[in-house]
């Protein structure tokens, strides 16, 4: 059996597997190994951290090929093959001081699951964090924004933003699922599309920017992306108020025309665009307002406008 040659080095788990998948795409078997590369370790990390890919002797040069193809050189540095990390905090909106914690909150028990060193950890016990974390920010904000409604009304509203199909929605708007850490059997099977999946990796998301940022940071990214999801909760789901159905009725018993919506603007990313609406009754803008779908800001500007028709009753 013809020896191992090591062709890469990477201290960044998801840099290896990104590695091991373009060799294994050109047909060269690789293997993760220890510092002794007479003892091949599938999936193992070397006692300072370190994971070396390893292929056999006679296509080592082939590997190196194929691997230098796909990377680039800043001098003597050797950039990530992806730097995932910058893309997907750039849609975070956040930054994190350690990437590690990122990782990590990527990292599914299938791809733990597969290592023999027990060098990777997966992301449960983020997740378990991260859905309490969820919890009392979620639960923080609908105490401090809507005093008037009962505990009852507020389960409500916890319950559709923190269930597991709103956070995949989430998770995907984030475009998480290329970015997950999976075992190759769960990457067989779909894994990256799964929403169960996806709402544990974004709760060990939240996790992670806590243990990162601390309570503040978290909260500013959960406000970020739920704050459309708790406001459309509260005026639609719990009470129940149909502001726009509630406008023509308050317009037609004040005898004035019916009123016309229309979109005065777009502005923002794909993934995250905010619309503004505007109300016309009359031929004359009553009311505009903003959200991130166009539903969600007629709802809202209708509601402005029946404040303003409050003090001519």
């Amino acid at each position: 059996m013809a020896s191992p040659v090591v062709v890469f080095t990477t201290s960044s788990d998801i840099e290896a597997s990104v590695v091991t998948a373009l060799l294994d795409s050109q047909g060269i078997e690789s293997f993760r190994i220890s510092g002794n590369t007479q003892a091949i370790l599938p999936m193992a990390v070397n006692a300072f951290g370190s994971i070396r890919i390893a292929v056999p002797e006679p296509v080592a040069d082939d590997a190196r090929r194929v691997i230098a193809s796909h990377r680039e050189d800043v001098g003597e540095k050797v950039v990530r093959l992806r730097d995932e990390y910058e893309l997907l905090e750039s849609r975070l909106d956040y930054r994190f001081r350690d990437r590690g914690l990122l990782e990590h909150a990527l990292t599914h028990k299938s791809r733990s699951a597969e290592d023999l060193s027990g060098g990777v950890a997966d992301n449960e016990s983020l997740e378990f964090l991260g859905d309490a974390v969820l919890g009392l920010v979620v639960a923080d904000v609908l105490f401090r924004r809507y005093p008037q409604f009962d505990e009852g009304q507020k389960s409500k509203i916890k319950a559709s933003v923190v269930s597991t199909h709103s956070l995949a929605r989430h998770a995907e708007a984030l475009q998480l699922g290329p970015h997950l850490i999976l075992g190759r059997g769960e990457e067989k099977t779909g894994g990256r599309f799964k929403a169960a999946i996806l709402a544990d990796a974004y709760e060990a998301l939240i996790a992670a920017i806590y243990l990162d940022g601390g309570l503040e940071a978290v909260t500013a990214f959960l406000l970020r992306e739920l704050g459309d999801a708790l406001e459309a909760g509260a005026t639609q789901k719990v009470i129940g108020l149909d502001y726009k159905s509630a406008l023509q009725e308050r317009l037609q018993a004040l005898g004035r025309s019916l009123p016309e919506y229309r979109v005065s603007g777009e502005s923002g990313p794909d993934h995250r665009k905010t619309f503004t609406v505007e109300v016309v009754v009359g031929g004359e803008v009553m009311a505009s307002a903003s959200a991130h779908s166009k539903k969600q800001a007629e709802q809202q500007v209708a509601r402005e406008a029946l404040g303003l028709l409050e003090p001519g009753e």
